[in-house]
Order: structure tokens, then sequence, then C-alpha cells
């Protein structure tokens, strides 16, 4: 079956991503008004993902951002490298008081009964001074780009940010690349730029050149403005409601050839079930059910999300690119961190319904 879409075979790269990078807090299971220690991840939407198909999957990645040049900035751009990304970064000086920023998020990982509790400082960040004109888009698609991603998370970050990734997913589609995009709803930072009626506004003119949406119900409701669905889900894990609103997405958005996301029944902190489906050029699929004990949830959507892109880009028939999008984001799951620590081996063999028997 065809995906609909107009996939190069041959590119400089294979994937590039638009977004924020920032730094994550982590004091594992302790709250922060406790805490008196914290591991340092890397972050970001759109960084994970490039990251994940570098580092797991063996593609060639970039990332376009705002870096600061002051120590924080120092450390991220060290784990871009590591992760085998290559950036494309418009530089800020730091004024050693204010900023500009790297942005920080901080979130411990709860336990049991008790939730994880996520919450931010973007204040003064360099990625939200981004603006449409501020990369030469030419110079970056060059050589060829296979794949183009970015996300709703960044859109919202200030009046510019959406500005920004609609002229770079023009200028991807000039190019011949696939281009998606990841709703990501976050109604925090909208209220603060406009709220949901601006956040429509700005999401419909990036999703005119957009093929492949990932999100979920609400996502496609507060993002794209579209009604909720009249079909009730019985479960988190019913695919249903997500179904019923594909039809409103495509009368809306007639190019796009693909949508999915994951579903996710929380039980506890750290006990999931969880599964993904997919929409791909008038058809479903839907992922097995896994039963999950989770270590860090952070970045398992984006784990899917990484997974499924790279078995679009290798040309995986399309239940098999929804199952290895499923597998890699449950394996992400058992990481500490946002990015991946999985091997594609990994991967596919999780996908093929591998037990968690140890390997000798």
């Amino acid at each position: 079956m065809s995906y609909g879409l107009n996939t190069r075979q041959e590119a400089a790269l294979d994937f590039v991503s638009l977004g924020a990078l920032v730094h994550r807090l982590d004091p594992g299971i302790i709250p922060f008004r406790k805490a008196t220690q914290c591991q340092i991840h890397v972050s970001g939407g759109e960084f994970n993902c490039a990251a994940n198909l570098a580092d797991c999957f063996g593609l060639r990645t970039g990332i376009v951002t705002a870096m600061v040049n002051y120590p924080i900035g120092d450390l991220i751009a060290e784990r871009v490298k590591a992760m085998g990304v290559k950036p494309f970064y418009k530089r800020f000086e730091h004024n050693g008081v204010n900023g500009p920023n790297m942005a920080t998020v901080y979130s411990d990982r709860g336990y049991g009964v008790r939730g994880p509790v996520v919450f931010y400082n973007r204040s003064n960040e360099a990625a939200a001074r981004l603006k449409p004109g501020d990369f030469n888009w030419n110079e970056i698609f060059a050589g060829g780009v296979r794949w183009f991603h970015s996300g709703g998370i960044f859109s919202a970050l200030s009046e510019t940010t959406g500005e920004l990734i609609a002229e770079a997913m023009q200028a991807a589609k000039a190019a011949g690349a696939v281009t998606s995009f990841d709703l990501n709803y976050r109604e925090k930072l909208w209220k603060i730029s406009g709220g949901q009626d601006r956040a429509v506004e700005v999401v419909h003119r990036i999703v005119q050149h957009v093929d492949v949406l990932v999100g979920n119900e609400e996502d496609l409701q507060k993002g794209l403005g579209i009604p909720g669905p009249e079909v009730a889900a019985k479960s988190k894990l019913d695919p249903s409601a997500f179904f019923a609103m594909i039809d409103a997405v495509v009368t809306k958005h007639p190019h796009v050839k693909i949508v999915a996301t994951t579903l996710r029944e929380v039980h506890s902190t750290n006990r999931h079930s969880w599964s993904a489906v997919a929409w791909i050029n008038g058809q479903t699929f839907v992922a097995p059910t896994a039963e999950l004990e989770v270590y860090d949830r952070v970045g398992g959507g984006d784990g899917f999300a990484s997974g499924f892109f790279f078995g679009i880009l290798t040309g995986e028939p399309p239940e098999q690119a929804v199952k290895l999008g499923w597998a890699h984001g449950a394996l992400l799951t058992t990481f500490p961190g946002d990015t991946t620590m999985a091997t594609a081996d990994q991967v596919r063999a999780f996908a093929k319904g591998a037990s968690a028997r140890i390997q000798r």
C-alpha cells in the first residue's frame, strides 16, 4: 500500500527538525520541594525525534534551533553532538544576568499513585526570539532533505516562532521534503501567547504545508479547531474517537496523508497500557497493546513518532511502521531521559513480540 507521499530516495540529510532545545532537571522519584540533587537531560520535542533517528536508527539528521553562548548552552550542544545530530544554530550571547537563556524543564518521575509533576522556566528563552529570516533555508536544504519536522510547543513560544515554522515548511516543500508536524497542544503556552483562537490560526497556516500529522483527539480539537467526535471512546486504548475525527481533519486539510498518535492507559505512574494508531492514506492501523513497567515516561510520544517516521522513510509496510513506532516508544519509557538508548535490533525484536528474557 502506498503512503501517498513522494519520499525522495537520496539526500544529504534524511531528517531535519526545527524547534527549541531545553534541558530537563530530574530529581528522580523525589519531589522538587525535597530534592537535593538531580540529573540533567537534554530534550525538546523536535530534537528528540532527530536524536532518536540518528542514535537508534542510524539516519543522518539535523536540528535547526537557537543556541546561547554560555555554559548551559555548551552542555546542550555537547549532547546534540553526542547523539549524532547536525546543528544549524542561530547563536545568542548571554549577558551574564538575565539571558537570553536555554529553557529549563523541571520534572520529577513520581511513583506509584503519585504522578510526575512538570513545570518550566522559559523566561527570556533564546528560541522564542527566533523569527522568519533567521535561517538560510536554501543553504540548509541545498544537499537535499528527505523529511522536515516541527511541532506545536515551538509554535506557541512567541509571536514569531509559528511564522518561522510556516516559512520553513514552505521551503521544505519547495525542496521536495516530506513534512510533518506534532500538534502537541499545550494550553499553558498558548494561554500566554493568545489562547486557543490564536493557536488554531497559527497552526492552520502551518498545516497547509504538512503531509503527516501527529496528535491525539484533544490535539486535533484544540490545535486544528475541529469539533469533538460524536463517538465516545470506551477507554483510553479505544481508537474509535480518534478515527471518528479523521474525516473532519481530511475535509479541512485534504493534502494530509497520515495522522497518527499513541494510546496510553495510566494505571499508576509505573504501570501503563500502551498502544498506537494511524490513519494512512485512507486506511487505519492499530498497534498491539503492551503492558509497560515505566521508568521515565517523558519522551515516549517522540519515541513513537521517530520509530514511525523511520518505518516510512525506509519503505516498511504501514502496519510495520506503526509497530516500529509503538515498539520504540515503549522501549524509551524504560530509560532515564527524553531520548533513546535503544538499538534498532531491540526495536525490531520488540515489534515482533520479543520478551524481556536476558540476552546472552
